[in-house]
């Protein structure tokens, strides 16, 4: 059990990878999301919450297996907070080029409260909820930035 958990945490081995572990987590959510979208809005919501369930409880199961509080090689965090992020997106390019950046720097930067959460809260949760909190911030600028900006939704 403990090596499905591994796996799934650390996006089946992505977050092993020297450089940028977050940032090949990121990536991996494009595939899913690509995945997601073909399904109503149902059921890509239900995938959604699934993926949530899945990175919470792997994600608190690596760091209890690894002995070490959020650990790097964590990615499952990234691939939910990606997903939130593309939401409702268009899919285009450009869009989910956008979206990416902005997750990427809301998820390093850390702005309130997503900094406090991370140092706070503790376990599986603390370690998804500042990145599912990154995708939130993401997701509304991303939207807001799709209206004001139509061109890059074609």
């Amino acid at each position: 059990m403990d090596r499905l958990f591994m796996a799934i945490a650390s996006g089946f081995g992505l977050g092993y990878l020297p450089k940028a572990p977050g940032t090949w987590g990121t990536l991996l959510a494009f595939p899913v999301h690509y995945l997601l979208i073909r399904l109503p809005p149902q059921y890509y919501a239900l995938g959604l919450f699934a993926i949530f369930v899945a990175a919470v409880l792997s994600a608190g199961a690596a760091e209890k297996i690894l002995d070490y509080k959020d650990p790097g090689l964590v990615v499952i965090d990234e691939v939910i907070g990606m997903l939130i992020t593309l939401i409702g997106a268009p899919s285009t390019a450009y869009v989910w080029l956008t979206g990416f950046i902005l997750f990427r720097f809301f998820d390093i930067v850390k702005p309130f409260p997503i900094r406090l959460i991370d140092q706070r809260i503790n376990g599986g949760i603390g370690i998804v909820l500042d990145d599912v909190l990154a995708g939130i911030y993401s997701l509304i600028l991303l939207q807001i930035l799709c209206r004001l900006f139509p061109v890059i939704s074609q």
